[in-house]
């Protein structure tokens, strides 16, 4: 059975490919999705993604992660979208994962404004990948392969 990783991506990346496209890109979050499944499976690794707008939704699904059940994985790739730089609820919860955790970020946060150069999630993260755009994800990945391999 392949280790599988949770694609975890919080509020407004719903709207990738129209939201600041001059930021973001034009890809949207089902085109980072389905090229996420596809080079998981390349890698062996299975693929579970959630996104959502709402910080309880998020922690829940970590929660889950924990196992046992069909939620359960083995590391977590997330882009926290703006809870990145305010939910200390979204750290404890990566606290409580045992698996590795990677943190994405499409955009290079240090370069835009000074409030957003503080994550508290980073204080968990394996490993921190800002500003490769949505080529963050699969670097991700392909780093995972190895930790989990």
């Amino acid at each position: 059975m392949p280790a599988t990783v949770l694609l975890l991506n919080g509020p407004n990346l719903n709207l990738l490919g129209l939201r600041q496209p001059e930021i973001y890109g034009v890809e949207t979050l089902a085109d980072i999705e389905t090229a996420s499944t596809a080079l998981a499976e390349s890698l062996g690794l299975g693929l579970q993604a959630f996104q959502s707008n709402h910080e309880g939704a998020l922690i829940d699904r970590i929660h889950a992660a924990r196992g046992p059940g069909a939620g359960a994985v083995q590391a977590i790739v997330i882009n926290p979208g703006g809870f990145t730089h305010t939910s200390v609820a979204l750290l404890d919860a990566l606290e409580a994962f045992d698996g590795p955790v990677i943190e994405v970020h499409i955009s290079q946060i240090h370069r835009r404004e000074a409030f957003r150069h503080h994550s508290y999630v980073s204080q968990r993260a394996d490993a921190v990948i800002a500003g490769l755009g949505t080529e963050g994800y699969a670097a991700a990945l392909r780093r995972l392969a190895q930790l989990l391999a």
